[in-house]
């Protein structure tokens, strides 16, 4: 068959009814998926999210094979080459694909000559997102999201805020309750594609992600019909006994393309208008969907391609030993955090922001080290995800571009909202002494090494000027040196 358009799927967009795969014609298109070997071995990438990558890409190819297209699954060196060799098998073969997540794929495309659909697998079109950015005398989020808000009508009555208020963040803080029963996570069953992925990559195939978008339809309406009305409260909460809390665990779902944010936000919007999700559960879930995650998107492709290489704090230290093992470190918080990050590439976004990247923030790990961490072992890190999550609001590496102040946190707030303190051999209360928690003790040690940095910005006056009330600011300084040494050696 001649075909006369190749159409170029990466493997985030898996979905029929969204980008150039929407209007695809069976007699006149083939279909072109491409597993590279870069993609494979070139990183350090987590078992668990090639194995989520590569086992949606093939069930997918099945659905559309199933329905009658042309599909070619090409194993190459690269992207590139693998474009190369199908232009090779088909010339005549136009190259058309949706616009890219990614600053080099998008330029891999169009180096390669490829024609372009308008990339909607968000809600919010890049040029919107642009002229709204074009706008701002800074980039807060909060007031995106109220723009969102008005231009989807979603959570609102009477042109105003359903629940009379735009966000309820204050009563969504609640720590982890005592003697509380978390529903069970049950996982996916595997199927036959499954296990020739695992086996190829040398893995034992578990049951924690779906890899069908029938199994992430499936944790949508667990999450909608299980989780969403307690969702609200423990949203930043962290638990010893849950690794999933009430969160709905499908990121990965949404950024590889098996559920599209439009069928999140009508689930949630539906569940809320039948009278059993509080408000404050539903506006902060919906909060993540049209503000958070949109504003993420927009301010990767705004910021351009050069932000992710931005270190505003010089900071140069290496990547610390317990990131890549969390036996590695005594601080139970965040061995137990990257224990679990070991074992299934996923935890929710408190621990992401306020332990592993609070941690690199304070004792001045290089961000680029820690964003390709951060890249390589989460199961949903895309590149337009981690690059402004880590660089603008983790690190804070930007020098305030996307965020007013640094999110930079001593001990206490890691015992207020979790369970991880109780059994540490450190003291959160403490920040000089052996057993002083190293996140007190580097947390005031990054404010004296700052100081100056931040005197001129009003929302850091308080913390900084809080230095002047330590009496022992010459022994902390001291033991902030034993423990950034004891954190290189992986001894602390």
């Amino acid at each position: 068959m001649n075909h006369t358009r190749t159409l170029y799927i990466p493997f985030d967009h898996l979905h029929r009814d969204y980008g150039i795969i929407r209007d695809a014609k069976k007699g006149s298109d083939v279909i072109l998926f491409v597993e590279s070997e870069r993609m494979r071995t070139g990183r350090n990438w987590h078992p668990e999210r090639l194995f989520f990558l590569i086992s949606s890409a093939r069930h997918f190819v099945k659905v559309l094979q199933d329905e009658g297209f042309t599909v070619e699954y090409l194993k190459a060196p690269t992207t590139k080459a693998g474009i190369l060799e199908m232009q090779k098998r088909h010339p005549q073969s136009a190259l058309h694909a949706t616009r890219q997540s990614s600053f080099r794929l998008q330029t891999t495309l169009e180096e390669l000559g490829a024609q372009f659909v308008e990339n909607d697998f968000f809600l919010t079109p890049r040029a919107l997102f642009e002229e709204w950015a074009l706008r701002q005398k800074n980039y807060l989020m909060e007031n995106f999201y109220r723009e969102q808000r008005k231009r989807l009508d979603v959570l609102m009555e009477n042109g105003k805020p359903v629940g009379g208020a735009w966000n309820f963040d204050k009563e969504n803080r609640l720590p982890p309750p005592k003697e509380y029963r978390w529903p069970e996570y049950k996982g996916f069953d595997r199927d036959a594609i499954d296990e020739s992925v695992a086996k190829e990559l040398g893995i034992t195939a578990n049951r924690t992600w779906a890899t069908t978008r029938a199994g992430a339809l499936q944790q949508l309406k667990t999450f909608i019909t299980k989780h969403f009305a307690q969702f609200g409260p423990y949203e930043d909460a962290m638990a010893l006994d849950s690794w999933t809390l009430h969160h709905s665990v499908i990121s990965p779902y949404i950024n590889n393309g098996l559920l599209h944010p439009s069928e999140v936000l009508d689930a949630a919007v539906k569940a809320f208008a039948s009278g059993k999700i509080p408000i404050e559960s539903a506006e902060g879930f919906v909060r993540q969907v049209i503000g958070w995650r949109e504003y993420i998107n927009g301010m990767y492709w705004h910021l351009g391609a050069d932000y992710r290489e931005k270190n505003g704090l010089h900071a140069k230290r290496a990547l610390l030993p317990l990131f890549t093992s969390s036996e590695k470190t005594e601080m139970n918080c965040v061995r137990s955090i990257v224990h679990d990050v070991e074992e299934r590439a996923w935890v929710h976004h408190i621990p992401r922001l306020m332990v592993l990247s609070n941690l690199a923030l304070i004792t001045g790990t290089n961000p680029q080290q820690f964003l390709e961490w951060m890249r390589e072992r989460f199961i949903d890190a895309s590149e337009w995800v981690m690059v402004p999550n880590v660089i603008g609001m983790g690190v804070h590496a930007d020098g305030g571009q996307m965020m007013t102040k640094p999110y930079a946190a001593g001990g206490a707030y890691i015992s207020r909202m979790s369970q991880y303190c109780k059994s540490c051999i450190y003291d959160p209360k403490l920040r000089v002494g052996e057993n002083a928690c190293p996140f007190t003790t580097l947390y005031w040690d990054f404010l004296d090494r700052n100081k100056e940095l931040f005197a001129k910005n009003h929302r850091m006056f308080q913390q900084v000027n809080g230095l002047k009330r330590l009496s022992d600011l010459p022994e902390l300084r001291e033991r902030a040196k034993e423990v950034l040494s004891g954190l290189d050696k992986g001894e602390i």
